[in-house]
Protein backbone atom coordinates (compact mmCIF):
# COMPACT_ATOMS: atom_id res chain seq x y z
CA UNK A 1 0.00 0.00 0.00
CA UNK A 2 0.61 3.74 0.22
CA UNK A 3 3.53 5.10 3.11
CA UNK A 4 2.50 8.41 4.51
CA UNK A 5 5.12 10.44 5.50
CA UNK A 6 4.31 13.84 7.99
CA UNK A 7 7.54 16.00 8.00
CA UNK A 8 7.64 17.70 11.24
CA UNK A 9 4.18 17.44 11.94
CA UNK A 10 3.53 20.14 15.27
CA UNK A 11 -0.41 18.96 16.18
CA UNK A 12 -0.88 15.66 17.91
CA UNK A 13 -4.84 15.56 16.86
CA UNK A 14 -4.09 15.86 13.42
CA UNK A 15 -1.47 13.20 13.95
CA UNK A 16 -3.55 10.51 15.71
CA UNK A 17 -6.76 11.10 12.87
CA UNK A 18 -3.67 10.10 10.51
CA UNK A 19 -2.60 7.16 12.74
CA UNK A 20 -6.46 6.32 12.47
CA UNK A 21 -6.45 6.64 8.81
CA UNK A 22 -3.84 4.73 8.29
CA UNK A 23 -4.88 1.87 10.36
CA UNK A 24 -8.23 1.47 8.42
CA UNK A 25 -6.94 2.17 4.66
CA UNK A 26 -3.78 -0.13 4.88
CA UNK A 27 -1.17 2.51 5.09
CA UNK A 28 2.24 3.13 6.77
CA UNK A 29 2.92 6.50 8.18
CA UNK A 30 6.59 7.78 8.79
CA UNK A 31 7.03 10.78 11.20
CA UNK A 32 10.34 12.57 10.44
CA UNK A 33 11.56 14.93 13.34
CA UNK A 34 11.65 17.04 15.24
CA UNK A 35 7.94 16.07 16.13
CA UNK A 36 5.89 19.09 17.70
CA UNK A 37 5.01 16.28 19.93
CA UNK A 38 5.68 13.67 22.57
CA UNK A 39 4.75 10.63 20.90
CA UNK A 40 2.58 9.42 24.35
CA UNK A 41 0.82 13.21 24.07
CA UNK A 42 -3.16 12.42 25.24
CA UNK A 43 -4.14 14.40 22.73
CA UNK A 44 -2.34 12.02 19.82
CA UNK A 45 -3.96 9.08 21.65
CA UNK A 46 -7.25 10.74 22.19
CA UNK A 47 -7.75 11.64 18.42
CA UNK A 48 -6.39 7.64 17.57
CA UNK A 49 -8.50 6.17 19.39
CA UNK A 50 -7.94 2.80 19.59
CA UNK A 51 -6.29 2.73 16.44
CA UNK A 52 -2.96 2.56 17.30
CA UNK A 53 -2.07 -1.09 17.71
CA UNK A 54 -3.46 -1.72 13.95
CA UNK A 55 -1.18 1.43 12.61
CA UNK A 56 2.36 0.81 11.28
CA UNK A 57 4.16 4.06 12.82
CA UNK A 58 8.02 4.53 12.42
CA UNK A 59 9.58 7.47 13.80
CA UNK A 60 12.56 9.10 11.79
CA UNK A 61 15.27 11.19 13.07
CA UNK A 62 15.90 13.01 9.58
CA UNK A 63 14.75 13.26 6.10
CA UNK A 64 18.37 11.78 4.78
CA UNK A 65 17.20 8.89 7.62
CA UNK A 66 13.86 8.17 6.23
CA UNK A 67 15.05 8.08 2.63
CA UNK A 68 18.29 5.72 3.29
CA UNK A 69 15.47 3.35 5.24
CA UNK A 70 13.32 3.13 2.79
CA UNK A 71 15.47 2.77 -0.71
CA UNK A 72 14.50 6.27 -1.85
CA UNK A 73 11.43 5.20 -3.32
CA UNK A 74 9.14 7.80 -5.44
CA UNK A 75 8.33 10.63 -3.25
CA UNK A 76 4.92 12.29 -3.94
CA UNK A 77 4.73 15.96 -2.39
CA UNK A 78 1.91 17.53 -1.15
CA UNK A 79 2.28 21.98 -1.09
CA UNK A 80 -0.24 24.89 -1.79
CA UNK A 81 3.14 25.60 -3.74
CA UNK A 82 2.50 23.19 -6.20
CA UNK A 83 0.16 23.64 -9.51
CA UNK A 84 -0.91 20.37 -10.37
CA UNK A 85 -3.99 18.24 -9.19
CA UNK A 86 -3.48 15.49 -6.79
CA UNK A 87 -6.45 13.79 -8.58
CA UNK A 88 -4.82 14.22 -12.19
CA UNK A 89 -1.69 11.66 -10.88
CA UNK A 90 -0.89 8.29 -11.67
CA UNK A 91 -0.39 6.82 -7.96
CA UNK A 92 1.17 3.19 -7.69
CA UNK A 93 1.86 0.90 -4.52
CA UNK A 94 4.59 1.81 -2.37
CA UNK A 95 4.61 5.58 -3.48
CA UNK A 96 5.71 8.00 -0.36
CA UNK A 97 2.87 10.74 0.25
CA UNK A 98 4.47 13.34 1.73
CA UNK A 99 3.26 16.31 3.77
CA UNK A 100 4.52 19.13 5.71
CA UNK A 101 4.38 20.73 9.56
CA UNK A 102 0.60 22.32 9.71
CA UNK A 103 2.09 25.90 10.02
CA UNK A 104 4.98 26.39 6.90
CA UNK A 105 4.51 23.67 4.93
CA UNK A 106 7.24 21.58 3.13
CA UNK A 107 10.16 23.69 2.89
CA UNK A 108 11.51 24.70 -0.11
CA UNK A 109 14.83 22.84 -0.28
CA UNK A 110 12.93 19.16 0.10
CA UNK A 111 10.51 20.28 -2.55
CA UNK A 112 13.39 21.50 -5.30
CA UNK A 113 14.77 17.86 -4.98
CA UNK A 114 12.05 16.40 -6.57
CA UNK A 115 10.78 16.20 -10.30
CA UNK A 116 8.02 18.97 -10.90
CA UNK A 117 6.01 16.24 -11.88
CA UNK A 118 5.44 15.08 -8.22
CA UNK A 119 4.36 17.99 -6.90
CA UNK A 120 0.47 18.16 -6.10
CA UNK A 121 -1.97 20.28 -4.40
CA UNK A 122 -5.27 19.47 -3.39
CA UNK A 123 -7.78 22.03 -4.74
CA UNK A 124 -9.66 24.53 -3.03
CA UNK A 125 -11.69 27.97 -3.91
CA UNK A 126 -8.95 30.74 -4.87
CA UNK A 127 -8.16 32.77 -1.34
CA UNK A 128 -8.13 29.69 0.59
CA UNK A 129 -4.60 29.11 2.42
CA UNK A 130 -4.95 25.17 3.49
CA UNK A 131 -6.40 22.35 4.26
CA UNK A 132 -6.38 21.18 7.82
CA UNK A 133 -3.32 18.67 7.14
CA UNK A 134 -5.45 15.36 8.63
CA UNK A 135 -7.79 16.10 6.16
CA UNK A 136 -5.89 16.68 3.15
CA UNK A 137 -4.18 13.72 4.06
CA UNK A 138 -7.23 11.60 3.63
CA UNK A 139 -8.06 13.43 0.27
CA UNK A 140 -4.75 12.20 -1.28
CA UNK A 141 -4.65 8.79 0.26
CA UNK A 142 -8.78 7.71 -1.04
CA UNK A 143 -7.90 9.22 -4.18
CA UNK A 144 -4.76 7.05 -4.43
CA UNK A 145 -6.31 3.60 -3.10
CA UNK A 146 -9.76 4.47 -5.31
CA UNK A 147 -7.09 4.08 -8.20
CA UNK A 148 -6.06 0.85 -7.05
CA UNK A 149 -9.41 -0.31 -6.89
CA UNK A 150 -9.63 0.09 -3.10
CA UNK A 151 -7.40 -3.02 -2.88
CA UNK A 152 -7.54 -4.92 0.27
CA UNK A 153 -10.56 -3.24 1.34
CA UNK A 154 -13.71 -5.10 3.09
CA UNK A 155 -16.42 -5.36 0.10
CA UNK A 156 -20.35 -5.06 0.90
Amino acid sequence: MFRVVLYQPEIPPNTGNIIRLCANTGCSLHLVQPLGFELDDARLKRAGLDYHEFASVRLHASWEELQETLGRPRVVAFSTRCSASHADFSYAPGDLLLFGPETRGLPRDILDLLPPSSCLRVPMLPGQRSLNLSNAVAVVVYEAWRQQGFAGAEKG
